[in-house]
């Protein structure tokens, strides 16, 4: 396999197999609604197999920063919509992240009376408040079992609003990075003892249910799911080997019989044991990220695919500095070399500036 070859990833016909990673990146308006200036920054990368958009949030419960983008409202909707629009002009494929935050939030960025989670337990650490202030995580209420099977009808309604209003090519179900859905399969965030909770099989419940219920909604094929086992992210900690073989095990099973798009992979160890043990039992596409806050360079997403690792990979940063980052890859150009500073500031500066290869910029 060659990273610049064509792929399909269940419905989702791909030019190449370098994925946009989801990115955090604030630039939303102050009411979740995708503007013209995320239109171009996606626009400008459209030359990626796929896109996946950053965490987008299903109801205002669910946001977890301030600048993030909804898909909640009919102005969500008609703002991804000029989205999917701009990245189809340019010949591209997107699919939506839809994330719930959990407690990683805070009342102040919701604009609710509470922030959720799947047992009572507070992060260690402070929220970054929309004023430019921090205030400690809140000890957020623990999800009722009616209010846990809401969560399901929640993404299922942010995804066809995703995919059959908006115009999307496909959702990505975020089950990651210490979010909702990760906080339910880690045991260090879910203490529930009902059925959600207690043994690996009930922590992979929720994030099978929504899972599956997506899938029914807007066809298997445009579904993905993100996973980072044992990423200790957010305290969603997950720190016995034999438990988070077991928890993923038994999510990727209850995964398998749907014939989802992907299977994305968030882990430092892609050729690994766990990681090609879940894919052996996924029996689909794996979509490969070989680390949290880690670059990864030409020659790891080069390899990742000639070696039969991957079916694709994910790239963050150099995405970010490169909007023609395939272009570049193939022909072995230079690269731009990103900049942390700009990752989550507002406007132009960092998001859609970067040179291209004749020297354009969208700024």
């Amino acid at each position: 396999m060659d990273l610049f070859s064509p792929v399909a990833l269940g419905d989702l016909q791909l030019a190449n197999r370098v994925v946009m990673a989801p990115l955090t990146r604030m630039r939303a308006e102050a009411d979740g609604t995708p503007n013209a200036l995320i239109a171009e920054h996606y626009a400008q990368r459209a030359s990626t197999g796929l896109i996946v958009t950053e965490g987008t949030y299903p109801t205002p419960e669910s946001r977890a920063y301030a600048g993030q983008p909804g898909i909640v409202t009919p102005a969500h909707v008609e703002g991804w919509r000029r989205v999917a629009d701009a990245v189809h002009a340019e010949g591209g494929r997107l699919a939506m992240q839809v994330m719930h935050g959990g407690r990683v939030s805070h009342t102040a960025i919701t604009g609710t009376d509470r922030i959720v989670a799947p047992s009572a337990i507070a992060i260690q650490g402070e929220a970054h408040l929309p004023d430019g202030t921090k205030a400690p995580y809140p000890v957020p209420h623990a999800l009722t079992r009616d209010e846990v099977r809401g969560v399901v009808d929640d993404f299922v309604a942010a995804s066809k609003r995703a995919v059959l209003e908006a115009g999307l090519d496909g959702v990505e179900v975020h089950g990651a990075n210490g979010y909702l859905l990760h906080e339910f399969l880690a045991p260090g965030s879910n203490h529930r003892d009902d059925e959600y909770g207690g043994s690996p099989e009930n922590r992979a419940r929720l994030t099978i249910e929504v899972v599956t219920a997506v899938a029914e909604a807007v066809g298997a094929g445009r579904v993905g799911v993100r996973i980072s086992p044992a990423h200790n992210i957010q305290d969603a900690w997950e720190q016995d080997p034999a438990d988070v073989e077991a928890t993923y095990q038994a999510l990727v099973e209850g995964l398998r019989p749907l014939g989802l798009a992907y299977l994305s992979v968030l882990h430092p160890d892609p050729a690994g044991d766990l990681v090609q043990g879940l894919r052996k039992r996924f029996e689909g596409p794996l979509m490969a990220n070989s680390g949290f806050g880690v670059v990864t360079t030409r020659q790891d997403a080069v390899d990742l695919v000639a070696d039969g690792v991957a079916d694709a990979v994910a790239v963050g940063r150099m995405v970010i500095a490169n909007p023609d980052l395939v272009e570049r890859w193939a022909g072995g150009h230079p690269e731009n070399e990103p900049n942390p500073a700009t990752f989550y500031a507002a406007g132009a500066t960092g998001y859609t500036d970067y040179p291209f290869l004749d020297g354009r910029t969208g700024a």
